[in-house]
């Protein structure tokens, strides 16, 4: 088809308005789609509805997205599992304790920030935890709520991005899959989603601000006078915990199991390899190279399954489950991931949709016109996604939108794609942190017990300043690359 020059800028910024104004990623989407499918099909609204309809159908009929799609929805399966055995709040448990350890102000915040930290499942359950485990010990040491949220709100999805063996991991590698499978960028998934955790500057720098928040009680603007609540004493109910083990051995299990698959994935154009004569370095490098020539999609798909089954003789021989309530509550966490499922799939569309109309094809030309410095375009992917993320409230649609845009242009102007992945995951949590209607930002505010918009004012000069620090880093990574 002939060139439609900046009309295919349209679809990316008609789905970041919409998504603006509806607040609605999933017919945010939709509606970006259409419109896409009617500029490809000259303005035919009826052939535009048929395409639509037909190219969700023949999304499925790719083995890597029915397989990416599978492990979203297991991956749902796995943390429903993990939070209904008890497993979680045995971990918590275990970690507090000795409550002599943690009774002063830096060990209350330092308990919910190690808590953040550690439970890397899902953003929502690593605030809320954080949050009701630390509030009373916090009320007791005068620290205020408001700190507390900031603490909550700074690891949950932070944290979660950080690591891709959850909902977050799942989500990205299909949407950085899609454009491998379309030949837009080279490489594996996971290797490339690995590779961007040292790009994910503001990820990495907030994590880093609240460990020296917490040692050193820096209180920047209003967070000097942040309300302190006080101290009630709850009732001590007895209670029995269970293990911890029953959250740490499936998640240990299942990262176990991905380089085991990677390396059973990459092994058919190297046949059997005899490492008898090897010395220790070649082998390293021939197991990274077999690695590296693994599926993502087929390998994380593995490791989940694995994982699922391993999950059930464990929960079913200790008596933590029985067989129907296993299945019923795997059955539960599969139908909280349809709502990730559905924006993968219609994020998988609108890569087809950009790609299509030439939109990274376009604005890579408008930039090498325009003499733009290539080095700029991580800090100006950053801050669209970081825009995009605050208006809308949402990190995951963001990162549905952005990505496409960003590894098309990496791909084009050949440029450090780990780090244009790093920069829209970066902006994307960032603009989450600072957003008044982000779901991490109300459930921290609300696991803390503090007033709403108190967190958001006294948490938005801490997030600015990780912001600052992120941009100077993609600034010189930028230069650098």
């Amino acid at each position: 088809m002939e060139d439609l020059g900046f009309l295919s800028v349209l679809i990316p910024l008609f789905i970041i308005i919409m998504a603006i104004i509806t607040k609605d990623v999933v017919v945010s989407l939709l509606s970006g789609i259409f419109l896409g499918e009617l500029l490809l099909h000259n303005l035919n609204p009826f052939i535009a509805m048929i395409e639509l309809l037909e190219g969700i159908v023949r999304l499925f009929s790719e083995g890597w997205i029915t397989k990416t799609l599978i492990f979203a929805l297991l991956v749902g399966a796995i943390i429903k599992l993990i939070s209904r055995s008890g497993g979680v709040e045995g971990f918590v448990f275990y970690l507090s304790a000795k409550q002599q350890a943690v009774d002063s102000p830096k060990g209350a915040l330092f308990l919910a920030y190690v808590l953040g930290i550690v439970i890397f499942i899902e953003s929502s359950i690593t605030a809320l935890v954080a949050g009701t485990v630390a509030r009373p010990l916090c009320d007791k040491n005068a620290v205020s709520r408001a700190k507390l949220a900031f603490v909550c709100d700074s690891t949950s999805a932070p944290i979660c991005s950080l690591i891709p063996f959850n909902a977050w991991g799942a989500l990205l590698l299909g949407l950085i899959l899609a454009e491998i499978e379309r030949n837009v960028i080279g490489g594996n998934n996971m290797s490339l989603l690995i590779d961007s955790i040292l790009f994910n500057f503001y990820s990495l720098i907030i994590l880093v601000i609240v460990f020296l928040v917490i040692f050193f009680d820096i209180n920047i603007g209003s967070m000097r006078d942040a309300k302190v609540y006080k101290f009630e004493e709850e009732v001590s109910i007895k209670r029995e915990y269970k293990s911890p083990l029953l959250m740490v051995l499936p998640i240990l299990f299942l990262i176990i199991l991905v380089p085991i698959s990677l390396y059973y994935t990459g092994l058919e154009p190297y046949g059997l390899v005899n490492f008898e004569h090897k010395t220790m370095q070649e082998t390293l490098i021939t197991v990274r190279d077999i690695m590296m020539n693994g599926s993502g999609s087929t390998s994380v798909f593995y490791a989940v399954i694995g994982s699922l089954f391993f999950t059930y003789i464990y929960y079913i021989l200790t008596g933590n489950m029985k067989h129907k309530v296993y299945f019923s509550t795997l059955y539960e966490g599969i139908s909280d991931m349809i709502p990730i499922v559905v924006i993968l799939i219609l994020a998988f569309f609108i890569g087809d949709i950009i790609q299509n109309l030439g939109t990274a094809k376009y604005i890579a030309t408008e930039v090498k016109a325009a003499s733009l410095p290539l080095y700029l375009l991580p800090l100006l992917i950053f801050w669209v996604a970081g825009l995009t993320a605050f208006s809308t409230g949402t990190s995951w649609g963001t990162f549905s939108i952005m990505m496409p845009i960003a590894l098309g242009l990496a791909g084009t102007l050949d440029l450090n794609i780990a780090l244009m992945i790093g920069a829209v995951i970066s902006g994307g949590i960032f603009g989450d942190h600072v957003s008044p209607i982000s779901d991490t930002t109300i459930i921290s505010s609300m696991a803390a017990g503090c007033d709403h918009i108190e967190h958001v004012r006294t948490q938005i000069p801490y997030a600015l300043i990780g912001a600052f620090f992120a941009s100077l880093c993609y600034l010189f990574f930028g230069y650098l690359n």
